[in-house]
């Protein structure tokens, strides 16, 4: 029988993970704004809700990104 091993915790790509997260959330919601223009009142509300999430999302982003860059400082 096999043990399970943790692996270590790397972090040292954190920064570049997380900008990449940041630019592909951005492309996701201009894709969404293009779609509103092809879609009814209740599809372009929940829409609007999905891209308020990843605007939610973007700023949890934004922080990790300059908590990892800090931890990478000192």
């Amino acid at each position: 029988m096999r043990k399970n091993t943790l692996k270590p915790d790397n972090r040292s790509d954190n920064v570049e993970k997380l900008q990449d997260m940041v630019m592909n959330t951005k492309d996701n919601m201009e894709a969404a704004e293009e779609l509103m223009a092809y879609n009814s009142g209740e599809e372009r509300e929940a829409i609007r809700q999905k891209n308020a999430r990843r605007e939610k999302s973007l700023e949890g982003f934004q922080i990790g990104i300059i908590d990892d860059t800090q931890d990478k400082t000192t």
